[in-house]
C-alpha cells in the first residue's frame, strides 16, 4: 500500500469522514440526500490503524455514498474534498482488489474452525485466480496485485513455516498433498513417518523387566547373538510396515468436501488412523493468524482498567476465561 496515489485517496477519505463526523448539519443533509437518491441509509466508516480491513470498508462505503457526498459538498468550503475521476479510479481499483482479501482474512482469523491447513490453498487461490492479472485491469490494479503477491510470497518463504504449512495441509482430509510441491512430498512423508514412529514408541513403552534370579553363567553359542539381532530387526520392520500402511491408507482415501469439518472426520476415523489422529491434535490446533490472541489481549485490556489496577493475576485469568467462554 506504499504508493503516493493510495496515500492521497486514503487521506481524502479520512477527511471526508471527519467532515461529516464533526458536523451534525452535514450528517442530516446526507441522510436527506440518501433518501432522495434511494441510496442505502448508511453512515460513513473511518479507518482503524490496527485493522487493515477497515481501510477497505471505509473505501467501499465512500464509493457507495459518492453521489450523495458530491451533492452535499456543494459549497466552497468543502468542494475540494469531492473525489476527482482519477481518485475514483484508484478507489475502485483498491476496493476490487482488497474486497476478496478481506473476506479471506475474516475466515482465516476465526478460532472455532481449523485454519492453519487452509493457508496454502488460499495462497494458491490468490496466485491463480483472486490476484491473477486480468486483461481489463488498470495499471494501478496490476501494480497492487503484484505487490500483494510479492509480499505474501516473502512472508511465507521461511523453510520452517513451509514445513509447518505442508504438515498441516497434509493432515487435513480436505486437501492432503494437493498443495504440496512435488519436490517436497517425499520430505513430508518422511517427517510424518518419523513422528508416527515416535508416537508409537511413546504410546507403547518397553516394559521394565523384573530382575531375574541369578543363573549359572553358561557359555553362549554363536547363534544366540544372531537370534537377538533378528528379534530386534523383526520388531523394527513390523513397526515401519504398520506406520507406512497407515500413512498410505490415509493418503489413498478420497478427499472430503472442502466445506466439511475435518475435525468431525477425524473424530469418526481416529480408530482407523490412531497415530495420525495424534498428529492432527498437534498441528491442526494452530491458528493461522494472531487474531485470536489479539482478541484475548483486548479482552484483558477491557478488564484490567485504570480503575481495576489492583486485580491479582489469578483473578485476571479467571475473569478473562469467563469473559471468553460465557
Amino acid at each position: 500500500m506504499k504508493d503516493p496515489r493510495i496515500n492521497r485517496v486514503t487521506g481524502l477519505c479520512r477527511k471526508i469522514v471527519s467532515t461529516f463526523s464533526h458536523s451534525w448539519l452535514r450528517r442530516r443533509n446526507l441522510a436527506i440526500v440518501q433518501k432522495e437518491l434511494k441510496l442505502p441509509e448508511h453512515q460513513l466508516k473511518t479507518e482503524c490503524p490496527t485493522r487493515w480491513g477497515s481501510r477497505q470498508e471505509m473505501i467501499q462505503r465512500i464509493l457507495e455514498q459518492l453521489p450523495a457526498i458530491s451533492q452535499v459538498f456543494n459549497d466552497r468550503q468543502v468542494r475540494h474534498l469531492v473525489p476527482t475521476w482519477q481518485d475514483v479510479e484508484v478507489l475502485e481499483g483498491m476496493n476490487n482488489t482488497l474486497s476478496p482479501l478481506a473476506e479471506f482474512t475474516d475466515a482465516l482469523s476465526g478460532e472455532l474452525d481449523v485454519s492453519i491447513s487452509s493457508v496454502k490453498p488460499v495462497l494458491h487461490l490468490f496466485k491463480t485466480s483472486v490476484l491473477a492479472v486480468q486483461d481489463d485491469d488498470t495499471e494501478f490494479t496490476k501494480s497492487v496485485k503484484s505487490n500483494i503477491l510479492k509480499y505474501l510470497q516473502e512472508k511465507y518463504s521461511d523453510p520452517q513455516t513451509q514445513d509447518l504449512l505442508d504438515m498441516a495441509t497434509t493432515l487435513d482430509p480436505r486437501f492432503k498433498m494437493n498443495y504440496v510441491s512435488e519436490e517436497r512430498k517425499a520430505t513430508i512423508r518422511a517427517r510424518l513417518t518419523d513422528e508416527m514412529t515416535g508416537i508409537t514408541l511413546a504410546m507403547n513403552p518397553q516394559p521394565i523387566a523384573s530382575p531375574a534370579p541369578p543363573m549359572k553363567k553358561g557359555r553362549k553359542t554363536l547363534g544366540s547373538f544372531f537370534k537377538a539381532a533378528q528379534d530386534i530387526d523383526d520388531k523394527s520392520s513390523s513397526l515401519e510396515q504398520a506406520v507406512s500402511t497407515e500413512l498410505e491408507a490415509y493418503l489413498l482415501t478420497c478427499n472430503i468436501d472442502s466445506e466439511d469439518d475435518p475435525l468431525i472426520w477425524w473424530r469418526q476415523n481416529c480408530n482407523v488412523y490412531p497415530r495420525l489422529s495424534v498428529l492432527v491434535k498437534k498441528y491442526l490446533c494452530i491458528p493461522a493468524t494472531s487474531s485470536p490472541s489479539d482478541r484475548l489481549f483486548s479482552t484483558g485490556g477491557n478488564i484490567v482498567t485504570c480503575h481495576r489496577a489492583s486485580l491479582k493475576p489469578e483473578h485476571v485469568d479467571r475473569l478473562v476465561f469467563l469473559a471468553r467462554n460465557l
